[in-house]
């Protein structure tokens, strides 16, 4: 009898968890990362921010940097022209769901008609319309989306196989329905980020092959195809007549412009003077010298060019000098604690450009994740968990880059510097003014490795400050291709890169600090960071429950990023700025989370007419 009744007992937990893992939220047109109400109701006709009835046609000229030999961004090998992209629909690809950007952590349907989310988390559904089609008129079908999952995991860029490493299992659901199977329920994103993976033509790449990345066009299936290129120069966009996706909600309002253009340059010092001359229509400014100063030409006057800035909620991208950590020198964190003392972020603000930028102090900067503060509440109560391992001022001082702006505060920087250096056990000879390192006992020498010409005028100083500590310090300025080879292989001591910040952290985390991809090939790991407690967080992040969770977690995590001095924080704009010819037109709103530039459109005149 107790035999049978322990049976019984294990029959009844046994159902009830099945019957848990097969209970669905519901079958909705759209997918919130928490399962909050939708913004926009099952019968939305577009996006808040677009204008429905936007003008169709013309062409818009964009412009590029470097060169490009692939059309295949899919994989590691190559140049990819711009256009495309390895997540997010692009021009030539589209996805089973596509994000709003007046939402930060919504998706709605794209080529998938319906999406069923399990509520355990442990399984997706996403259903595909029907009559969908690759540019060459096939269908797209549930195979296609499976056959894109195993081959980008199994061929594609390394990013893929850490950011869906949590999906188990991909099989149809009936004729037109994908589902995903996850290994647990732990991470409330995975559903969202399954239908942000391109779809691809499994009859095409079958037959001429997944891994090569060469210039010929491939068989795509969003809304707009390959018209023409010149190899590493320019390439051209052309709407896909009687698209499928022309009139879907999330679509209207976008994909209004009949040609899109790419021009590449050498630099963006070429590219400035050939957008004042008209020979491309819209351009994101970085440069605060152009924005500033170099604006001031009878084009604006005119109104022939028009600027505006723009705000939005994103964290901004974290614009930052990163040392590379596999490379002997910079393992000890003392060495790169100092270095940031010889930066002299106020001198260069005021000099240079014109006070317009603020200094970046956290990698979720302009956002409620970034760290601020001491750590308090659900923060500090996860870092407490930690306490014996973390430096000690990750609970007792608010991080902040030192700051200078005078001859007297930089050398009391330069000074803090060379004790942190001689506690690191670094020897300075005080007479020729050369730092040795200990271990070798050869003089330190470190090349910053960049690929922006404006960046040499601004980094100068920062030169110059190392070699009065000892540093045998250079600047090393390479094209973009070498650039890009040097980056993947790690071949570098110090390099500048913007690192991108999504309006809600998730798997993306894994890529930028997680241990595992220190050394993948290609990987976002730049710093070849390999911290358990890092590893943790991102972990804890990743698994977040609910919105405040996962908000006290990324400040965690920033903070423990912060003290770890991978990085040399630089500076960054609480603005994107936009210079545009009169031709281009936007929507008079501009949503909270980015800007479209898909929901632009242009007047009807030839491209050489400004």
């Amino acid at each position: 009898m107790r035999l049978w009744l322990s049976f019984l007992t294990f029959f009844l937990i046994f159902a009830s968890l099945t019957q848990a893992a097969d209970k669905s939220l519901g079958v909705k047109h759209g997918i919130s990362l928490f399962n909050a109400p939708l913004h926009y109701p099952k019968n939305f006709t577009h996006f808040d921010y677009v204008n429905p009835n936007a003008p169709q046609g013309g062409e818009i000229v964009f412009r590029a940097i470097g060169s490009f030999d692939s059309f295949n961004p899919f994989v590691v090998k190559g140049t990819p022209v711009a256009g495309m992209t390895i997540l997010f629909p692009s021009l030539m690809h589209a996805t089973l769901s596509r994000r709003s950007y007046d939402r930060s952590q919504e998706d709605y349907g794209y080529a998938a008609e319906t999406i069923e989310w399990s509520e355990d988390n442990t399984w997706v559904i996403y259903t595909l319309r029907s009559d969908i089609t690759f540019h060459d008129g096939s269908p797209i079908t549930a195979d296609d989306v499976i056959y894109s999952f195993n081959t980008l995991i199994q061929k594609g860029s390394p990013l893929y196989k850490s950011y869906y490493q949590t999906v188990k299992n991909v099989e149809k659901s009936g004729e037109r329905g994908v589902k995903f199977t996850f290994i647990n329920g732990d991470s409330r994103e995975q559903a969202m980020i399954v239908g942000e993976m391109p779809i691809l033509s499994r009859a095409y790449y079958e037959k001429v092959g997944f891994e090569k990345a060469d210039l010929t066009p491939p068989i795509g299936s969003g809304p707009y195809k390959i018209e023409k290129f010149e190899a590493g120069h320019s390439i051209t966009y052309v709407k896909v007549d009687n698209w499928w996706g022309k009139n879907l909600a999330v679509n209207k309002g976008r994909y209004n412009i009949e040609r899109i253009r790419y021009d590449y340059y050498r630099d963006d010092i070429v590219a400035f003077e050939a957008f004042k001359s008209g020979d491309y229509d819209v351009r994101i400014e970085s440069s605060t010298k152009n924005w500033v100063k170099g604006y001031d030409i009878p084009q604006i006057s005119r109104g022939d060019i028009i600027k505006l800035q723009v705000k939005d909620k994103n964290p901004r991208p974290a614009q930052v000098l990163i040392y590379n950590t596999r490379r002997e020198l910079f393992k000890d964190k003392l060495f790169r604690q100092a270095l940031v003392y010889a930066l002299d972020f106020e001198w260069a603000n005021k000099n240079l450009f014109y006070s317009f930028y603020k200094r970046l102090k956290s990698y979720f900067e302009n956002s409620e994740y970034a760290a601020t503060g001491l750590p308090q509440g659900d923060e500090l109560k996860l870092l407490n968990e930690y306490k014996d391992k973390l430096p000690s001022e990750v609970f007792t001082t608010v991080f902040s880059p030192p700051i200078s702006g005078s001859q007297e505060a930089l050398r009391k920087n330069l000074g803090i510097a060379e004790s942190l250096l001689k506690k690191a056990g670094f020897e300075v000879d005080q007479k020729r003014k050369v730092l040795t390192d200990p271990k070798y006992g050869k003089p330190v020498k470190v090349e910053i490795l960049i690929q922006d010409a404006n960046l040499q005028r601004a980094l100068h100083n920062f030169i110059e400050n190392l070699r009065k500590i000892g540093i045998e310090a250079t600047l090393r300025m390479v094209d973009a291709a070498q650039y890009e080879r040097r980056i993947e292989n790690y071949e570098f001591d110090i390099c500048m890169q913007v690192i991108p910040q999504s309006s809600s952290p998730g798997n993306e985390q894994r890529e930028f600090w997680g241990s595992d991809r220190a050394d993948i090939v290609g990987g976002r790991n730049y710093a070849g960071i390999k911290d358990p407690i890092v590893d943790a967080l991102v972990e804890k992040l990743i698994d977040s429950d609910d919105h405040d969770t996962l908000v006290q977690r990324t400040r965690a995590l920033d903070r423990v990023l912060q003290w770890g001095f991978y990085t040399i924080p630089l500076w960054y704009s609480d603005t994107t700025n936009i210079a545009h010819w009169k031709k281009v037109h936007h929507p008079d709103n501009f949503p909270e989370y980015g800007i479209d530039i898909d929901a632009f459109w242009v007047d009807q005149k030839p491209v050489n007419e400004k």
